[in-house]
């Protein structure tokens, strides 16, 4: 293979990456690649250095692999694996085809040398190694690439797979095929859309105009890489001599980097997608192994180059129920009725009047605490896009600041299905960590509270009992509250001790605006004793005959 060739390798590997993790986030039918997200997402690189940290195994190193193999080809993370990056190259290459001329495809000149950036990248990184030491993620949150795609999938393109596909299930039954079913739709939350959609804005805009122009100003991941790029082994060169200045490599550098005047190629910035060396009509380009170089002739300065890689040793020592993609039916659930419609939820006839007391978010199973889930989470929305229940949804100031757009578990559109899992199998940050489904099914991560002043068989002297129905380990029962002429009422008690929060008690109290029974987070996740199952009496009539 010749050096040409590395641009079309790059970009089937790119493909490749792309396509799967495009997948992981768009996969409403659940066709198994959940079971690999963690293969697919290994190389990821703030969601592995954040697992890293929690827990430091070879299955969470995939960054240090990353930083290896910068610190030999430079900054083929970014044109290889990073979603964004490709994201942005594909945005690139289409807004390449609108501009130009029928005809002239191949002469438009898209890019050119640009000056570097790199007081206000630089500042970036800063802050965000600063804030992460202080103890929170803000900055990661709003940056890190692998995160900003994630989003805008989740909230942007998602959506309208979703809806292509409610569309087409009349489509299809017209003409006698059932092979598509609705789906629910995604909770709405106009902060995480809203970000979501500035951040496409941005993006779009600055890769359509300036090609990686985001990855070499406000990415602090392609700053991090930058650092270590610039004392790489292999780079790409320009031969003086054979360089006759045609100005090919630098109509097709995205990253801006290559400056003919002085015959430079800013390693830094180079994202190693090798457009370049593909573009060269002769042999003015090649990758040399720098290690193996004579001592450049202006070498950066002794205390700027100290304070780079301090800064680069810094950002290394960063810290320290299935109820499958959200169908329409009822099979999918494990609660034998649903609550819209059972029989035995109670019509309120007044309005409640006793708020709900919350003291805090509910964090989904697997996070072990509120403050660990806050620390590890990236707000990437993938357990978001394959929660089946709705029922995580981007929080806004309930994390506090730090934690925006970090998910939480909300059970207005639903509850938290007892024997699914699938969050616990695709965070790629280790935020929440994968359990057995017998685990899970006694994670308490809150407990259910009885407002009695809120509940029909207080305010109405009516039964109802839709809260203990759904409940899948009876933490709520059913006791004696009041006899009258006609019948005896029932009223909910809850048992704490039992109870593991999943919000089926709140999601099927009829009750508004405020609910009777709701669940309350715990800061730091408890461990619920196993409910006793009780065994069915049945007895058969041994004198009876055969019935057939």
């Amino acid at each position: 293979m010749t050096i040409r060739h590395l641009r079309r390798l790059r970009i089937w590997i790119a493909l490749v990456f792309f396509m799967l993790t495009l997948f992981l986030f768009l996969d409403f039918r659940d066709f198994g690649l959940r079971v690999i997200a963690g293969e697919v997402l290994y190389l990821q690189f703030v969601p592995s250095l954040l697992q890293f940290l929690d827990n430091a195994t070879l299955g969470a190193a995939g960054f240090i692999l990353v930083l290896m193999l910068t610190l030999v080809f430079g900054r083929v993370y970014c044109s290889f694996v990073c979603p964004l990056g490709i994201f942005q190259d594909l945005i690139s290459r289409l807004a390449r085809k609108r501009m130009a001329n029928p005809g002239e495809k191949k002469r438009t000149s898209r890019f050119s040398g640009s000056r570097p950036h790199y007081f206000l990248w630089y500042a970036v990184l800063s802050l965000t190694v600063l804030l992460f030491f202080a103890g929170t993620g803000l900055m990661l949150n709003l940056l890190d690439p692998f995160s900003s795609f994630g989003r805008i999938v989740s909230h942007l393109f998602r959506p309208l797979v979703l809806g292509a596909n409610n569309l087409g299930v009349p489509l299809l039954e017209q003409l006698g095929s059932h092979a598509l079913y609705r789906v629910q739709w995604p909770v709405f939350v106009p902060a995480a859309t809203g970000i979501a959609l500035a951040t496409l804005m941005v993006v779009g805009w600055l890769s359509a105009r300036h090609g990686r122009l985001y990855c070499n100003t406000l990415c602090p991941v392609g700053a991090l890489l930058g650092l270590f790029s610039k004392i790489s082994m292999f780079r790409i060169r320009i031969a003086p001599d054979a360089c006759d200045s045609c100005r090919q490599c630098q109509r097709v550098c995205k990253a801006g980097c290559i400056d003919l005047k002085e015959k430079t190629v800013d390693v830094r910035r180079c994202v190693a997608c090798f457009n370049c060396l593909a573009a060269c009509p002769g042999q003015g380009l090649a990758i040399q192994n720098h290690w193996r170089q004579p001592a450049r002739q202006n070498p950066a300065k002794p205390g700027r180059r100290g304070f780079l890689i301090g800064l680069a040793a810094a950002g290394m020592g960063l810290g320290s129920s299935r109820v499958d993609a959200g169908p329409v039916n009822s099979a999918d659930s494990s609660d034998p009725v649903d609550p819209v419609n059972s029989a035995d939820s109670a019509v309120q006839t007044r309005p409640t009047t006793i708020p709900e007391t919350r003291t805090g978010p509910i964090s989904p199973p697997g996070s072990v605490s509120v403050a660990r889930f806050s620390s590890l989470c990236t707000a990437c929305h993938l357990c978001v896009s394959v929660c089946p229940s709705r029922i995580l949804v981007p929080a806004l100031l309930d994390y506090g600041l730090s934690g925006m757009l970090q998910p939480k578990m909300d059970f207005r559109s639903g509850h938290c299905n007892y024997d699914c899992k699938d969050c616990l199998e695709v965070c790629p940050t280790g935020a929440i960590l994968p359990l057995s489904r017998e685990n899970k099914q006694q994670v308490q991560v809150g407990v259910a509270r009885f407002i009695k002043e809120n509940c029909v068989v207080y305010t109405d002297n009516t039964n109802c009992g839709a809260c203990s129905e759904h409940c899948p380990t009876k933490a709520v029962d059913m006791v004696h509250y009041l006899t009258l002429p006609d019948r005896d009422l029932l009223i909910p008690k809850v048992n704490p001790d039992i109870c593991v929060g999943c919000g089926g008690c709140e999601y099927a109290c009829p009750t508004k605006p405020y609910k009777a029974i709701y669940v309350d987070g715990n800061p730091v996740h408890r461990k619920a004793e196993k409910p006793v199952e009780k065994a069915v009496e049945q007895r058969i009539d041994t004198s009876e005959e055969f019935p057939f």
